[in-house]
């Protein structure tokens, strides 16, 4: 129980502080083969996105911090998340793949994708679940490959 509670910890503190590793921790945590591994994979899972929410939030938000409003001004900003939002805006699905993939593989980095997210104003439904369902499966595989990995040591 205390390796979920501290997967879940950490996993809250990476998705908040980006040089906190969640896969080197499950890579670690998969030595444990004790621990039941849709728990532990869940609890890290849900523990990132309770981070990326945050991230998401603070996207929402840019437009109150002045240096921020004055850079969000120019037109090249504008023209950016103006592109992104025609691309998004009344697609939930394509928004929904967008940010599975990010979740799942990293690319773009899904911090930057959280904070993109909120500053269009994406469902928050579809950013938890897309995120939830990407972080859950790249974690399953990392927790998988490491388990496999320690076997073999």
């Amino acid at each position: 129980m205390w390796l979920l509670a501290l997967t879940f910890g950490f996993s809250v503190a990476s998705a908040l502080i980006p040089v906190l590793n969640v896969e080197a921790y499950l890579a670690v945590a998969a030595a444990d083969s004790t621990a039941p591994t849709l728990l532990l994979v869940g609890a890290a899972a849900v523990g990132q996105m309770v981070g990326k929410v945050v991230w998401y939030y603070a996207g929402d938000r840019l437009d109150r911090v002045p240096w921020l409003r004055r850079k969000m001004a120019k037109e090249s900003w504008r023209t950016s998340v103006e592109r992104w939002r025609a691309r998004t805006e009344g697609r939930p699905w394509t928004t929904a793949a967008l940010l599975f993939t990010s979740s799942l593989t990293g690319l773009p980095p899904f911090a930057v994708v959280s904070v993109v997210a909120g500053l269009l104003r994406t469902r928050i439904e579809v950013f938890v679940l897309a995120g939830l369902a990407g972080r859950f499966l790249r974690f399953w595989i990392v927790l998988e490959a490491a388990r496999y990995a320690w076997l073999l040591a």
